[in-house]
């Protein structure tokens, strides 16, 4: 069983005494504290802290992560709260501790709402501080470690967790030897038949190969050796669910991936690096369009290392990473080794791994501002977490990361959240392409953007990337609810002036009244909830009348008062298809719950009904035209002479006339007639006008009438 003085023995190599003698503090303050409690094993509940303290400690993690795992679960487990750690050991380490915390005063619905509230107050704290997600990564496996004394249910939930957050947090760090322990060990916990199957495939497979493995080192060492190439030769051992996940996704046998031999170089300098793959492609031949250049591209997490894949002997295939020792050493640790050298002064590749990761923390930082709630939050950083990677430049040849099948979308969302918003369309090495076109490795997009320009509902079919979604879902949400409050603003403006007053003059102890009944916290909140039709204008106008005011008082709804509009109102606002209106159409409307105002035509039969309440209907007029005119949908009912061609003719006449043709169908026969039903857009009834005039011109068009 590991102790305090093991511990400290191991921090002499890199601490310094006085260091070594607050974490030693921190210890002593946590047994104390959880004095009494015992884990599931039955050991004392200490053994777990000064196991995560070190398993940081074999990171060369700095003494407040170290004092932060000692202290990782007073808070949860024990009566002493932040004040008390923070007292005694300061804020850097009780921010580290509040941040590991689980979240286990709060009730929730689901354990998935548990994980995802769990979640997101750790993102939060890694914003302030990523040493957070260090311990808790380290908290995680030690719990992985010994998961064994745990009921089988929970072993499986813990398992599925770890696979789901963890070991994919872990890779997107840069934390290669941590998240190949955790995916083990949770594939062992929740596939444990599987897991046992493919180990002993694996111990029989490389007894077979063992002499062929060590004849292909061998030979790749000694070119090495000729060419005066200094840079050590080892085997790389595939791990179980790697295995496992290969032949599952690539639907491929046991034997295909155990055929493939890896082996790892490891050398001096990054030129070594380059001479090396010169001196392994002449030993043996490479197989074409299958090297990656990850020195001069690093991946997203910081990785960096040249991968080729070589015919070997007896024309098995080899594939084999060639790296520095710095680039070695951040593969394994990733942005621990950051705090490793911050004490000596960085090396470039630890500091450009810590700054990668940095930016992801600000980018789920972003996400979870915008997202609607924890678990739409945690679906987006699901989704960043198992990137597959395409690499894209920008004009001016920045280079961006994005997960495969990733569009110009969600580049523009890389970019910066404004481009996002306002890109209308882009350039694909040079060409006009859809916005929707899958990126590839390589490409250079161009994204052309407008200050008039929004984020289409549309997108969210086909963007990937978490930042995009969310970014997307945002800026929609407050424009529904910006014009909601706009609409529900001028709706309780009209009918506040049938009893002549306006807002300004509502009481504000009425209103207060009111908001606490509704159980609204602003105005603008009212607004909206009448904006979306969910609470009538004129009811809330009369409970905000002026005392003065009685209901035999009041003056009758005025129907020659009209509420303008323009051309498009937004996402509240709908124009009914059932009689299209456009500009210059006598108009009315009804106020939907949950759509918001609904605009028909005043001779529409479906609003005839409601024609005559004026508690239900509102007279609308056209505000005065803009200068950007929005085009309105029109359906034409045409009675034609039937002959060949005639559908291209009427296509043709409407264009020439700017209208743009969206459907058309040919109806029923009646002997030489036929009907045909054209939707069209325009700009008002002087152009539906025009467009009516060019095709009665044809002399096979015999009668036209607007739907």
């Amino acid at each position: 069983m590991p102790t305090i003085d093991a511990l400290s023995h191991r921090l002499d190599e890199y601490l310094t005494s006085d260091q070594i003698a607050r974490v030693r503090r921190a210890y002593f303050y946590a047994e104390q504290a959880h004095d009494g409690q015992r884990r599931k094993s039955g050991e004392p509940y200490v053994t777990h802290p000064l196991a995560v303290a070190n398993i940081l400690a074999g990171m060369h993690m700095d003494h407040q992560s170290l004092m932060a795992a000692m202290l990782h679960d007073v808070i949860e487990d024990t009566e002493i709260d932040y004040g008390g750690i923070e007292g005694q050991f300061g804020t850097s380490v009780a921010d580290i501790v509040d941040g590991v915390s689980k979240l286990t005063h709060l009730e929730f619905e689901t354990k998935a709402e548990a994980q995802a509230e769990n979640f997101q107050k750790m993102v939060l704290a890694m914003a302030e501080d990523i040493r957070v997600i260090l311990v808790k990564l380290a908290d995680r496996l030690h719990n992985m470690r010994t998961l064994g004394a745990m009921r089988p249910d929970k072993q499986r939930r813990i398992a599925r967790e770890t696979l789901d957050i963890y070991a994919p947090i872990a890779a997107r760090l840069g934390m290669r030897d941590l998240q190949v322990e955790l995916e083990d060990l949770a594939f062992q916990s929740y596939f444990p038949m599987r897991a046992k199957r493919i180990r002993r495939a694996v111990v029989h497979a490389r007894g077979q190969r063992k002499d062929i493995i060590e004849q292909m080192r061998e030979s790749m060492q000694t070119r090495l050796d000729q060419e005066g190439l200094s840079g050590q030769v080892s085997g790389r051992e595939k791990h179980l669910y790697s295995i496992y996940r290969k032949m599952k996704v690539q639907r491929k046998a046991f034997a295909d991936i155990m055929d493939v031999f890896a082996f790892r170089v490891v050398t001096d300098s990054v030129d070594d690096c380059y001479r090396i793959l010169g001196a392994v492609h002449n030993l043996y031949k490479p197989v074409p369009g299958c090297f990656k250049d990850y020195i001069a591209i690093p991946k997203a997490n910081g990785y960096q290392s040249l991968h080729t894949v070589l015919f070997g002997a007896r024309g098995m295939t080899i594939e084999v990473q060639i790296r520095t020792r710095d680039m070695d050493a951040v593969a394994s640790q990733g942005i621990a080794e950051h705090s490793h050298y911050k004490v000596k002064g960085s090396t470039e590749t630890a500091r450009g791994s810590y700054n990668r990761a940095r930016k992801w923390v600000q980018g789920l930082l972003e996400m979870q501002q915008n997202a609607g709630d924890s678990m739409e939050f945690i679906e987006s950083v699901k989704k960043d977490l198992f990137p597959d990677e395409v690499y894209i430049f920008t004009p001016k040849g920045r280079i961006l990361e994005l997960p495969r099948g990733a569009t110009p979308v969600d580049f523009a969302y890389a970019v910066h959240t404004d481009i996002g918003n306002s890109c209308v369309s882009c350039r694909i090495n040079r060409r006009l392409a859809p916005l929707s076109e899958p990126l590839e490795s390589g490409q250079t997009v161009e994204i052309i953007t407008t200050p008039r320009a929004q984020p289409n509902m549309a997108w969210l079919n086909f963007v990937v990337t978490g930042k995009a979604r969310t970014s997307i879902r945002h800026f929609l949400k407050n424009q529904q609810r910006n014009e909601s409050v706009e609409l529900g603003r001028r709706l309780l403006s009209q009918f506040m002036g049938n009893y002549g007053a306006s807002l300004d003059d509502i009481d504000s102890e009425r209103l207060a009244q009111l908001l606490k009944e509704a159980d609204f916290k602003t105005l603008d909140d009212l607004l909206e909830d009448i904006g979306m039709g969910n609470r009538m204008a004129y009811v809330v106008a009369r409970r905000l009348r002026p005392e003065a005011q009685t209901e035999q008082d009041a003056a009758p709804v005025e129907q020659g008062r009209a509420l303008a509009i323009r051309g498009a109102e937004g996402m509240v606002m709908q124009y009914a298809r059932c009689c299209h209106p456009i500009p210059g159409d006598a108009i009315i409307g009804h106020v939907s719950s949950g759509r918001g105002l609904v605009v028909h035509r005043t001779e529409c039969r479906n609003i005839g009904y409601l024609r005559d309440n004026p508690e239900k209907t509102i007279y609308l007029e056209w505000s005065a035209p803009q200068d950007n005119e929005e085009e309105f949908v029109v359906g034409l009912q045409l009675e034609v002479r039937s002959q060949r061609g005639i559908i291209a003719n009427l296509a043709t006449a409407a264009a020439h006339v700017g209208a743009n043709l969206l459907k058309i169908d040919s109806g029923e026969r009646d002997g030489q007639l036929c009907s045909v039903q054209m939707e069209l857009t325009v700009f008002n009834r002087v152009h539906l006008a025009r467009v009516i005039r060019k095709l009665r011109g044809l002399s096979s068009v015999n009668h036209i009438t607007r739907q």
